[in-house]
């Protein structure tokens, strides 16, 4: 692998990389001003949308959603719903957006492949031993295989949290990049990877930093706050600060990363601060499903009850929207 030319920072060269060079580079990044950044998210978090701008703002969330279910409970019929629900988010309304994916276990994918087949929804699998991502490479890369050879489109792994945080760099930039390898499938499609940090595992924003641009150099497609599984989840300064690392890495020559918050989004209100945000931090060229994504499960039903309003002026009721 071949370094990125990325202007003012001095990428250690990945043909050769190593525990050193890695913990020179990450840890020569800007350390993070925590009480700033706190304040830029609570600011931006303030800012309101006009009327006018809301319902586009509402339908570009919807097109953004990862409408996800992980439980060991899940069943067929259940991922065959989500995915009938994925396709038509509100029944009475065909101009409503379809999400952008529909998130599963690697075990169900062949199933989502078949409800969302025509749909152009993509089907994105956690793997790596999702959550914890404790079990060996050779398990995790076959986690992987399995799900692209399943028809996944995309795959959400996550990062061993235990060897980034006993500063073990290598091993983690070395399993992500061939995690990335491992999304080829046999016929040559291959699947976006978005490497999913734990923030809240990762216990200072400056690790969080350092763990976005680890990411981004060992290959990966999106950065991803949570799984779900662990509190906090996504926040708002916590995005930010990947929003700030995306953007950073592409101006210094980088190629484009997307981000997607997960875990703890639930209303409309919250959705709206996240793109406020991306867009005054990376950009509208993220304000994009490829280039932007929230994770959730309940966000959606919250966004059709608002969309509802605007139309007709009147809020229903919650029974109005179907249960996930």
């Amino acid at each position: 692998m071949s370094a990125p030319t990325l202007s003012g920072y001095d990428v250690p060269d990945l043909a050769s990389v190593s525990d050193t060079s890695l913990r020179r580079f990450l840890h020569g990044l800007p350390g993070v001003d925590a009480v700033g950044l706190e304040a830029r998210a609570a600011a931006l978090g303030t800012r309101s949308i006009k009327t006018t701008s809301k319902a586009w703002a509402i339908d570009t969330a919807i097109s953004m959603i990862d409408l996800t279910t992980l439980e060991g409970s899940d069943t067929h019929g259940k991922v065959r719903t989500l995915c009938a629900k994925a396709a038509h988010p509100d029944p009475s309304d065909p101009s409503c957006p379809r999400v952008a994916a529909v998130c599963v276990y690697n075990d169900l994918v062949d199933v989502a492949v078949d409800a969302l087949r025509g749909t152009g929804i993509h089907v994105a699998a956690v793997a790596t031993a999702f959550p914890s991502g404790r079990a060996s490479r050779a398990v995790k890369l076959a986690d992987t295989q399995d799900a692209v050879e399943a028809g996944a489109d995309e795959v959400d792994m996550v990062i061993d949290r235990g060897a980034f945080l006993s500063g073990r760099y290598l091993q983690v930039f070395e399993e992500i990049a061939a995690t990335k390898a491992a999304c080829r499938a046999s016929d040559g499609r291959e699947a976006h990877l978005k490497v999913i940090l734990e923030t809240g595992e990762l216990t200072t924003y400056d690790n969080v930093r350092r763990a976005s641009w680890l990411a981004m150099l060992a290959g990966g497609d999106f950065i991803k706050t949570s799984t779900g599984k662990i509190q906090p989840a996504a926040t708002l300064p916590v995005t930010l600060l990947m929003l700030e690392a995306v953007r950073d890495f592409q101006l210094a020559g980088g190629r484009q990363v997307g981000v997607k918050p997960a875990g703890g989004i639930r209303t409309s209100k919250d959705a709206l601060k996240y793109l406020v945000t991306v867009s005054e931090t990376a950009g509208d060229d993220w304000l994009d499903p490829d280039w932007f994504r929230f994770g959730a499960s309940t966000l959606l039903n919250d966004l059709l009850l608002q969309r509802q309003k605007l139309a007709t002026g009147r809020y229903s009721g919650p029974d109005y929207v179907t249960l996930d």
